[in-house]
């Protein structure tokens, strides 16, 4: 790596850190997009369980533990991802949970648990197809670690 000048010369056995922000800037954007959606849904679920369990179908009672999970799911996920070095082990649980959740919500509509309406139905999979997705942008930021 060529430097400008003797100011930008790490100094001799320093910590590269732009390379370390460099390996991990994908996984970093996927957790933190994470953390937005899946905060806004949670609260989402939380403040208009009332008007969403009759035009999804989905019993209140459902929304509003699904709503508390995200939420807290969501903190939880945030102080993961503003961690200065990311735990892989911890990485691995969320790729994990949301490979687990896209897997459910699809399973949820095929088995008709909920007895969701059609476009209850269908957020569902949406849904979990969408955090699937995480789950896999997440492995894939993880793997270039």
């Amino acid at each position: 790596m060529a430097y400008p000048n003797a100011s930008t010369v790490p100094a001799p056995g320093a910590k590269d850190t732009a390379g370390v922000a460099r390996t991990d800037k994908l996984l970093r954007m996927a957790l933190m997009a994470d953390v937005v959606l899946t905060g806004a849904n949670g609260i989402g679920y939380l403040a208009l369980a009332t008007v969403l369990d009759s035009f999804l179908g989905v019993p209140r009672s459902v929304e509003y533990a699904v709503g508390v999970f995200l939420t807290v799911y969501a903190a939880w996920l945030l102080s993961v991802a503003r961690r200065a070095e990311l735990d892989r082990g911890a990485v691995a649980v969320v790729i994990a949970l949301n490979a687990a959740w896209g897997v459910a919500s699809v399973v949820i509509v095929l088995v008709d648990t909920l007895t969701a309406t059609g476009i209850g139905n269908g957020w569902i999979v949406f849904q979990g197809l969408t955090v699937a997705g995480m789950g896999a942008l997440q492995w894939l930021g993880l793997r270039r670690m």
